[in-house]
C-alpha cells in the first residue's frame, strides 16, 4: 500500500514535467520552430548569395533578434494572461540580463580596446576610471554572465514581488509600480558613476567565446540559440502552467480572494511565477545584446515594456503561442515601417493596441480557434447531413 502511494506521488511530482511533451499545441509549436531554424540554416547556407530564396545573414540575425522578443513576450504571457498581473516594466528584466551579457562582452575585448588597457573597458579609460569596479569582477567567464543574467533580474523580480505582492497591491496600481520601476533604473544607468557606460551603454563587442560576431556562422549559431531558447522557455511555462501551482495561479487570477479563503498564500504563488517569468525575460536580453551589438538605458525605457504588452495583447493573452505570434507579427511591421514610414510608427502601434482591444480581445490567436471551431462545426453538420 505504502509503495503504491509512493509511486502515485511520484507520478503527481514528475506529471507536470512530463504533460507538456503529450499536448498536441506543444507538439505543433515545437515542430513549428525547428521545423523554422531548419528551413533558415538550410537556405542560408545552401543556396548562393544570389538566388532569390537565399536568407542573407543580416536577415538570419533579425530573425534572431525577433526570437529574444519572442521569448521575452512569452515570459510577460506567463505574469499576465495566467497570473493576471500586468506589468509594464518586464523590459527592466530583459535589459538586465543584456547588461550582464555586455558586461561579459565588454571584458572579452581586453588590449583590443581602443585605449589597449587589458583590465578596464574603454569608456571607464575615457572617464579616468583606475580600477575595475567590484561588481564587474567575474565577468570575465562566460558561465558567470549566464548566471547573472538569471539571477539578477530573478533576485530584483524577488525584491520587488516580495513586498509589492504582502502589500496586496494589484491591477493598475501594480503596473504603475513596474513601470516605475523600470523607469528609475533607466535613470540610474544613464549616469556615469554607476559604471555601465552611461547613455552610451555597452558595445564594440568583437567575441563570443572566441567567434568573431561578425561572421555569418556565429550569427547562425545566435539565431540557432534563440530558437532553442525559445523552446525552451515555453516549455517551462507550459510545465508549469500544468502543475498544481499553474492552476492555483489561474484561480488567483479569476478570484484571488476566493483562493485566499481556501487557506492558499496568495502572495507566494504571485511571486513564483513573477520570479519565473523575469528570469526567462533576462536570458532572453542576454542572447539579445550579442545580436544587436549594443545595450543601453533605452531598453529600460518604460515606452519599450508598453511595446510588449501590444505584442502580447495582440497575439492573445493566456495562450503564450499568442505571444510568440504577437511578437513577431509586431516587430516585422515596425522593422518595416520605421524604415519605409518612420514618423508613422507610433501612431501604427497605438492603432494596433486599440484594434486589438475592441476587434479582437482574444489577439490573433483567439481568432485562429475561432476559425478552428467553425470548421469542425461544418465539418460536422456536413457529416450529420450525409446520414
Amino acid at each position: 500500500m505504502s509503495e503504491d502511494f509512493a509511486a502515485k506521488r511520484a507520478g503527481m511530482a514528475h506529471g507536470w514535467l512530463v504533460r507538456p511533451w503529450h499536448e498536441r499545441s506543444t507538439q505543433v509549436f515545437l515542430f513549428s520552430v525547428c521545423a523554422a531554424l531548419a528551413l533558415v540554416t538550410l537556405l542560408h547556407l545552401a543556396l548562393p548569395a544570389g538566388h532569390p530564396l537565399h536568407v542573407s545573414a543580416y536577415t538570419v540575425n533579425l530573425l534572431g533578434k525577433y526570437l529574444c522578443y519572442a521569448l521575452l513576450a512569452v515570459a510577460l504571457d506567463l505574469v499576465w494572461g495566467y497570473l493576471g498581473v500586468l506589468s509594464l516594466g518586464h523590459g527592466a528584466f530583459f535589459a538586465l540580463g543584456g547588461y550582464a551579457m555586455g558586461m561579459y562582452l565588454m571584458r572579452g575585448i581586453g588590449e583590443r580596446g581602443v585605449y589597449g588597457n587589458p583590465e578596464l573597458p574603454d569608456f571607464m579609460v575615457f572617464l579616468n576610471w583606475d580600477r575595475l569596479p567590484w561588481y564587474w569582477h567575474g565577468f570575465d567567464m562566460f558561465w558567470f554572465a549566464l548566471v547573472m543574467a538569471l539571477l539578477v533580474p530573478g533576485l530584483l523580480a524577488f525584491a520587488f514581488g516580495y513586498f509589492a505582492f504582502r502589500s496586496r497591491v494589484s491591477g493598475v496600481y501594480l503596473s504603475i509600480i513596474t513601470q516605475a520601476l523600470t523607469f528609475a533604473l533607466m535613470l540610474a544607468f544613464l549616469r556615469n558613476e554607476m559604471g555601465f557606460g552611461g547613455n552610451n551603454g555597452l558595445t564594440d563587442f568583437r567575441e563570443l567565446l572566441g567567434f568573431d560576431l561578425r561572421q555569418g556562422s556565429t550569427r547562425l549559431g545566435l539565431f540557432i540559440a534563440s530558437g532553442v531558447a525559445l523552446m525552451f522557455g515555453y516549455l517551462v511555462c507550459r510545465a508549469l502552467i500544468s502543475s498544481r501551482l499553474g492552476r492555483v495561479g489561474m484561480a488567483v487570477r479569476d478570484a484571488s480572494n476566493r483562493v485566499r479563503f481556501l487557506g492558499y498564500r496568495v502572495e507566494r504563488v504571485q511571486l513564483y511565477v513573477f520570479v519565473v517569468s523575469a528570469m526567462l525575460a533576462g536570458l532572453a536580453g542576454a542572447l539579445y545584446v550579442p545580436q544587436v551589438g549594443i545595450i543601453n538605458p533605452n531598453e529600460f525605457s518604460p515606452l519599450f515594456s508598453i511595446e510588449l504588452v501590444v505584442w502580447v495583447a495582440l497575439g492573445g493573452r493566456a495562450t503564450l503561442y499568442g505571444a510568440v505570434i504577437g511578437a513577431l507579427v509586431v516587430n516585422y511591421a515596425k522593422t518595416w515601417l520605421t524604415s519605409a514610414m518612420p514618423d508613422a510608427w507610433l501612431f501604427v502601434l497605438g492603432g494596433l493596441f486599440v484594434a486589438a482591444t475592441l476587434l479582437l480581445p482574444q489577439g490573433i490567436a483567439g481568432l485562429l480557434a475561432q476559425l478552428r471551431r467553425r470548421k469542425s462545426a461544418k465539418r460536422d453538420e456536413d457529416r450529420e447531413a450525409l446520414t
